[in-house]
Formats: C-alpha cells, structure tokens, sequence
C-alpha cells in the first residue's frame, strides 16, 4: 500500500461501534486508550528505524497495526502492516521513515 494521508478527525461512534460489536458510548475511551499506547510505541518506532533495528521496527509496527484494525483505522493498519513486513524482511531500502511519518500524521487527527 502506498503512503496515505488519512484524516480521522471526523470520526462517528455509532458506525465505529457497530463495526466493532460495542456500544457507541465505549468509542471516546477505547480511542483515548489507543492514544495513549500509540505515543511510546511510535517512539520505540522512531528509534529502531534510527538504529536500524529490524526485529524492534517489526514488533513496534505489529503492535500499531493490532490496535488499528482493532478500531477500524485501515489506513494506518495498512501503512503499520508494510513497515512489520518491511522490518522482518531486513529491507534496508523500504520507508520506514516516511511511513512513520504518515502514521503520526494519520494518529494526530484523531479526536
């Protein structure tokens, strides 16, 4: 997949719940707990990308991804999908730093 733009910032609960078998009311805290655990995990990201530490950009990425589709947030799961792909492949010339950059983005617009 490609590097996308996606905007969250829109966001309806009802449909989000209904997607995910809850009930609307559990969306605010559910995101706000996605929020929370995205922050340390994209710092842990950014320094394997630095370091070039394949397996911890695969695990960092896997655990992006999980939560993501969890909450029906296809872009950033697609995007968090090819960088686990990208980190246990070894792929020294993927985008890890561009994709990272896309997924923050992507998370900053959620509310």
């Amino acid at each position: 997949m490609p590097i996308t733009n996606p905007d969250y910032s829109d966001l309806n609960y009802e449909e989000m719940a209904k997607a995910i078998g809850l009930k609307p009311k559990h969306m605010p805290m559910l995101i706000g707990s996605f929020l929370d655990e995205a922050a340390p995990i994209l710092e842990t990201l950014s320094v394997a990308i630095a370091s070039n530490d394949y397996a911890t950009v695969k695990t960092a990425a896997h655990s992006i991804k999980g939560s993501a589709g969890n909450l029906r947030f296809n872009e950033i799961y697609e995007m968090s999908k090819e960088l686990e792909h990208a980190g246990a492949a070894s792929d020294g010339s993927f985008e890890y730093t561009n994709y990272l950059a896309a997924i923050k983005q992507a998370i900053a617009t959620i509310k």
